[in-house]
Protein backbone atom coordinates (compact mmCIF):
# COMPACT_ATOMS: atom_id res chain seq x y z
CA UNK A 1 0.00 0.00 0.00
CA UNK A 2 3.14 2.61 -0.28
CA UNK A 3 1.21 3.94 -3.50
CA UNK A 4 -1.57 5.15 -1.11
CA UNK A 5 -0.78 8.48 0.58
CA UNK A 6 -2.05 8.67 4.89
CA UNK A 7 -4.87 10.62 3.84
CA UNK A 8 -6.01 8.43 0.46
CA UNK A 9 -5.38 5.62 2.74
CA UNK A 10 -7.80 6.85 5.09
CA UNK A 11 -10.31 7.15 2.71
CA UNK A 12 -10.25 3.69 1.48
CA UNK A 13 -10.29 2.68 4.75
CA UNK A 14 -13.71 4.38 5.30
CA UNK A 15 -14.47 3.35 2.09
CA UNK A 16 -14.06 -0.62 3.15
CA UNK A 17 -15.82 0.18 6.90
CA UNK A 18 -13.70 -0.03 10.56
CA UNK A 19 -15.80 -2.92 10.73
CA UNK A 20 -14.72 -4.87 7.82
CA UNK A 21 -11.13 -3.92 8.31
CA UNK A 22 -10.91 -4.80 12.20
CA UNK A 23 -10.24 -8.29 11.51
CA UNK A 24 -7.09 -7.60 9.28
CA UNK A 25 -6.48 -5.31 11.68
CA UNK A 26 -5.78 -7.65 14.43
CA UNK A 27 -3.90 -9.43 12.39
CA UNK A 28 -1.60 -6.85 10.81
CA UNK A 29 -0.87 -4.37 13.14
CA UNK A 30 -1.64 -1.61 11.53
CA UNK A 31 -4.30 0.27 9.13
CA UNK A 32 -1.84 -0.07 6.08
CA UNK A 33 -1.17 -3.69 6.70
CA UNK A 34 -4.58 -4.23 6.69
CA UNK A 35 -5.73 -2.81 3.90
CA UNK A 36 -2.70 -4.48 1.99
CA UNK A 37 -3.79 -7.86 3.83
CA UNK A 38 -7.33 -7.49 2.32
CA UNK A 39 -6.42 -6.94 -1.03
CA UNK A 40 -4.32 -10.09 -0.70
CA UNK A 41 -6.99 -11.87 0.72
CA UNK A 42 -9.47 -10.98 -2.16
CA UNK A 43 -6.92 -12.04 -4.84
CA UNK A 44 -7.06 -15.17 -3.19
CA UNK A 45 -10.73 -15.62 -2.53
CA UNK A 46 -10.76 -15.20 -6.66
CA UNK A 47 -8.73 -18.08 -7.32
CA UNK A 48 -10.30 -20.16 -4.68
CA UNK A 49 -13.45 -18.84 -6.74
CA UNK A 50 -12.22 -19.96 -10.28
CA UNK A 51 -11.89 -23.47 -8.89
CA UNK A 52 -14.53 -24.04 -6.85
CA UNK A 53 -17.24 -22.51 -10.15
CA UNK A 54 -15.03 -25.32 -11.88
CA UNK A 55 -15.99 -28.12 -9.32
CA UNK A 56 -19.37 -27.10 -8.99
CA UNK A 57 -19.71 -27.13 -12.78
CA UNK A 58 -18.52 -30.57 -13.08
CA UNK A 59 -20.22 -32.11 -10.12
CA UNK A 60 -23.58 -30.71 -11.68
CA UNK A 61 -22.67 -32.17 -14.79
CA UNK A 62 -21.96 -35.63 -13.51
CA UNK A 63 -24.58 -35.78 -11.15
CA UNK A 64 -27.37 -35.14 -13.84
CA UNK A 65 -25.69 -37.63 -16.15
CA UNK A 66 -26.03 -40.00 -13.76
CA UNK A 67 -29.23 -39.74 -12.43
CA UNK A 68 -30.65 -39.31 -15.92
CA UNK A 69 -29.26 -42.69 -16.66
CA UNK A 70 -30.76 -43.95 -13.25
CA UNK A 71 -34.14 -42.45 -13.82
CA UNK A 72 -34.29 -43.32 -17.39
CA UNK A 73 -35.51 -39.93 -17.93
CA UNK A 74 -34.01 -36.34 -18.76
CA UNK A 75 -36.58 -34.25 -16.57
CA UNK A 76 -35.43 -36.25 -13.71
CA UNK A 77 -35.90 -32.93 -11.09
CA UNK A 78 -39.29 -31.82 -12.48
CA UNK A 79 -41.04 -35.29 -13.41
CA UNK A 80 -39.43 -38.04 -11.24
CA UNK A 81 -40.44 -41.42 -11.29
CA UNK A 82 -43.15 -42.61 -8.55
CA UNK A 83 -41.07 -44.35 -6.91
CA UNK A 84 -39.14 -41.63 -5.78
CA UNK A 85 -39.99 -38.64 -3.89
CA UNK A 86 -38.27 -35.49 -3.09
CA UNK A 87 -38.14 -34.08 0.26
CA UNK A 88 -40.20 -30.81 0.70
CA UNK A 89 -36.90 -28.66 0.59
CA UNK A 90 -35.47 -29.58 -2.47
CA UNK A 91 -39.14 -29.45 -4.03
CA UNK A 92 -39.17 -26.07 -3.33
CA UNK A 93 -35.90 -25.66 -4.97
CA UNK A 94 -36.47 -26.91 -7.88
CA UNK A 95 -39.97 -24.79 -8.19
CA UNK A 96 -37.57 -21.96 -7.47
CA UNK A 97 -34.69 -23.18 -10.11
CA UNK A 98 -37.97 -23.36 -12.61
CA UNK A 99 -39.32 -19.79 -11.82
CA UNK A 100 -36.03 -18.40 -12.12
CA UNK A 101 -35.38 -20.02 -15.45
CA UNK A 102 -38.80 -18.57 -16.38
CA UNK A 103 -38.43 -15.35 -15.63
CA UNK A 104 -34.85 -14.80 -17.22
CA UNK A 105 -36.59 -16.24 -20.53
CA UNK A 106 -39.22 -14.02 -20.10
CA UNK A 107 -36.53 -10.96 -19.96
CA UNK A 108 -35.33 -12.08 -23.71
CA UNK A 109 -38.74 -11.81 -25.07
CA UNK A 110 -39.74 -8.88 -27.46
CA UNK A 111 -43.10 -7.11 -25.94
CA UNK A 112 -45.35 -9.12 -29.01
CA UNK A 113 -43.66 -12.59 -27.85
CA UNK A 114 -44.48 -11.34 -24.12
CA UNK A 115 -48.23 -10.45 -25.28
CA UNK A 116 -48.47 -13.65 -26.88
CA UNK A 117 -48.20 -15.39 -23.77
CA UNK A 118 -51.60 -14.41 -22.84
CA UNK A 119 -53.17 -16.83 -24.23
CA UNK A 120 -52.22 -19.57 -22.38
CA UNK A 121 -51.62 -17.57 -18.97
CA UNK A 122 -55.26 -16.04 -18.71
CA UNK A 123 -58.25 -18.22 -18.96
CA UNK A 124 -59.77 -15.50 -21.96
CA UNK A 125 -56.53 -14.98 -23.68
CA UNK A 126 -55.97 -11.38 -21.63
CA UNK A 127 -55.25 -10.00 -18.39
CA UNK A 128 -58.50 -9.04 -16.37
CA UNK A 129 -59.13 -5.15 -16.17
CA UNK A 130 -57.45 -3.90 -13.15
CA UNK A 131 -54.57 -6.63 -13.20
CA UNK A 132 -51.52 -5.74 -11.88
CA UNK A 133 -48.31 -5.24 -14.12
CA UNK A 134 -46.83 -7.37 -11.59
CA UNK A 135 -48.99 -9.77 -11.65
CA UNK A 136 -49.37 -9.83 -15.25
CA UNK A 137 -46.05 -10.64 -15.97
CA UNK A 138 -45.67 -13.28 -13.58
CA UNK A 139 -48.89 -14.89 -14.85
CA UNK A 140 -47.06 -14.87 -18.08
CA UNK A 141 -43.53 -16.23 -16.53
CA UNK A 142 -45.70 -19.38 -15.44
CA UNK A 143 -46.68 -19.98 -19.12
CA UNK A 144 -43.63 -20.42 -20.41
CA UNK A 145 -42.01 -24.11 -21.04
CA UNK A 146 -38.19 -23.67 -20.04
CA UNK A 147 -35.94 -26.92 -20.28
CA UNK A 148 -33.88 -28.74 -18.14
CA UNK A 149 -31.03 -27.46 -18.46
CA UNK A 150 -32.01 -23.74 -17.72
CA UNK A 151 -33.41 -25.20 -14.65
CA UNK A 152 -30.19 -27.19 -13.77
CA UNK A 153 -28.91 -23.77 -14.79
CA UNK A 154 -30.29 -21.73 -11.96
CA UNK A 155 -30.10 -24.52 -8.97
CA UNK A 156 -27.03 -23.55 -6.65
CA UNK A 157 -24.08 -25.52 -4.69
CA UNK A 158 -26.33 -26.17 -2.06
CA UNK A 159 -28.64 -27.91 -3.66
CA UNK A 160 -25.82 -30.67 -5.55
CA UNK A 161 -24.53 -31.15 -1.68
CA UNK A 162 -27.67 -32.09 -0.51
CA UNK A 163 -28.05 -34.57 -2.60
CA UNK A 164 -25.05 -36.50 -0.68
CA UNK A 165 -26.98 -35.90 2.34
CA UNK A 166 -28.02 -39.11 4.31
CA UNK A 167 -31.40 -38.46 3.44
CA UNK A 168 -30.76 -40.04 0.08
CA UNK A 169 -28.03 -42.24 0.65
CA UNK A 170 -30.65 -45.48 0.02
CA UNK A 171 -32.79 -43.44 -2.89
CA UNK A 172 -29.79 -41.43 -4.43
CA UNK A 173 -25.91 -42.53 -3.41
CA UNK A 174 -26.66 -46.19 -3.37
CA UNK A 175 -28.01 -46.88 -6.61
CA UNK A 176 -26.46 -44.19 -8.76
CA UNK A 177 -24.18 -41.30 -7.22
CA UNK A 178 -21.61 -43.67 -5.81
CA UNK A 179 -20.55 -44.47 -9.34
CA UNK A 180 -20.03 -40.43 -9.84
CA UNK A 181 -17.18 -41.22 -7.22
CA UNK A 182 -16.36 -44.26 -8.51
CA UNK A 183 -12.93 -45.55 -6.20
CA UNK A 184 -14.73 -48.34 -3.62
CA UNK A 185 -13.27 -46.79 -0.69
CA UNK A 186 -15.18 -43.51 -0.98
CA UNK A 187 -18.10 -43.21 1.08
CA UNK A 188 -21.26 -40.77 1.08
CA UNK A 189 -19.65 -39.62 4.31
CA UNK A 190 -16.43 -39.05 2.83
CA UNK A 191 -17.72 -36.26 -0.21
CA UNK A 192 -21.01 -34.76 1.73
CA UNK A 193 -17.80 -33.86 3.88
CA UNK A 194 -15.81 -32.50 1.64
CA UNK A 195 -18.63 -31.04 -0.48
CA UNK A 196 -19.57 -29.41 2.88
CA UNK A 197 -16.19 -27.67 2.91
CA UNK A 198 -15.87 -26.08 -0.35
CA UNK A 199 -19.53 -24.70 0.10
CA UNK A 200 -19.01 -23.28 3.33
CA UNK A 201 -15.91 -21.30 1.82
CA UNK A 202 -17.53 -20.50 -1.39
CA UNK A 203 -20.35 -18.93 0.34
CA UNK A 204 -17.81 -16.53 2.42
CA UNK A 205 -15.87 -15.97 -0.70
CA UNK A 206 -19.24 -14.91 -2.64
CA UNK A 207 -19.76 -12.54 0.54
CA UNK A 208 -16.37 -11.16 0.67
CA UNK A 209 -15.04 -12.84 3.58
CA UNK A 210 -11.63 -13.98 4.48
CA UNK A 211 -10.38 -17.75 4.19
CA UNK A 212 -7.26 -18.93 5.61
CA UNK A 213 -5.89 -20.94 8.72
CA UNK A 214 -7.60 -24.16 9.26
CA UNK A 215 -10.80 -23.32 6.51
CA UNK A 216 -7.87 -22.36 4.10
CA UNK A 217 -5.82 -25.74 4.52
CA UNK A 218 -10.03 -27.70 4.58
CA UNK A 219 -10.79 -26.16 1.76
CA UNK A 220 -7.39 -27.16 -0.35
CA UNK A 221 -7.94 -30.60 0.76
CA UNK A 222 -11.37 -30.76 0.07
CA UNK A 223 -10.87 -29.44 -3.65
CA UNK A 224 -7.84 -31.64 -4.07
CA UNK A 225 -10.61 -34.67 -2.92
CA UNK A 226 -13.58 -33.96 -5.74
CA UNK A 227 -10.33 -33.47 -8.38
CA UNK A 228 -8.96 -36.24 -7.56
CA UNK A 229 -12.07 -38.47 -6.96
CA UNK A 230 -14.83 -37.23 -9.47
CA UNK A 231 -14.71 -39.62 -12.39
CA UNK A 232 -12.23 -42.04 -13.34
CA UNK A 233 -8.47 -42.28 -13.38
CA UNK A 234 -6.82 -42.29 -16.45
CA UNK A 235 -3.41 -44.61 -16.94
CA UNK A 236 -1.81 -41.96 -15.31
CA UNK A 237 -3.52 -42.21 -12.51
CA UNK A 238 -5.42 -38.36 -13.05
CA UNK A 239 -8.83 -37.58 -13.31
CA UNK A 240 -10.00 -35.42 -16.57
CA UNK A 241 -10.98 -32.66 -13.73
CA UNK A 242 -7.70 -32.96 -11.91
CA UNK A 243 -5.92 -32.21 -15.27
CA UNK A 244 -8.25 -28.78 -16.09
CA UNK A 245 -7.77 -27.49 -12.47
CA UNK A 246 -3.72 -28.14 -12.80
CA UNK A 247 -3.04 -24.15 -13.80
CA UNK A 248 -5.89 -22.92 -11.37
CA UNK A 249 -4.86 -25.82 -8.39
CA UNK A 250 -1.38 -24.39 -9.22
CA UNK A 251 -1.85 -20.36 -8.90
CA UNK A 252 -4.65 -21.47 -5.62
CA UNK A 253 -1.52 -23.26 -3.90
CA UNK A 254 0.62 -20.56 -4.59
CA UNK A 255 -1.42 -17.85 -3.17
CA UNK A 256 -2.44 -19.98 -0.15
CA UNK A 257 1.53 -20.55 0.39
CA UNK A 258 2.00 -16.61 -0.08
CA UNK A 259 -0.80 -16.20 2.63
CA UNK A 260 0.31 -18.38 4.85
CA UNK A 261 4.16 -17.07 5.16
CA UNK A 262 2.64 -13.84 5.57
CA UNK A 263 0.22 -14.36 8.75
CA UNK A 264 3.17 -16.27 10.07
CA UNK A 265 5.86 -13.20 9.53
CA UNK A 266 2.75 -11.05 11.13
CA UNK A 267 2.42 -13.62 13.79
CA UNK A 268 6.65 -14.13 14.18
CA UNK A 269 6.46 -10.02 14.61
CA UNK A 270 4.40 -10.04 17.58
CA UNK A 271 6.52 -11.99 19.73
Amino acid sequence: MDHLSDEELAAVAVLLSSERLSTFERLAGSNRGAIALHQEMLRLGASLMAVTALIEIALRNAVCDRLTEHFGTADWLRSPPQTFRWEDELKGKIAQAEGSAQKVAYAKLSQEQKRQLDQRAFRNGAPPAGLSHERVSKARHSAIGVPMGQVVAQLTMYFWKRLFSTDYEHALWRPALKHVFPDKSVTRANVATQLEAIYQTRNRIAHHEPVYGRRLAQTEAAIDFVACQLGSSGHDGRTPLEKLLQPEMTELRERAEAMRQRLDALQADEL
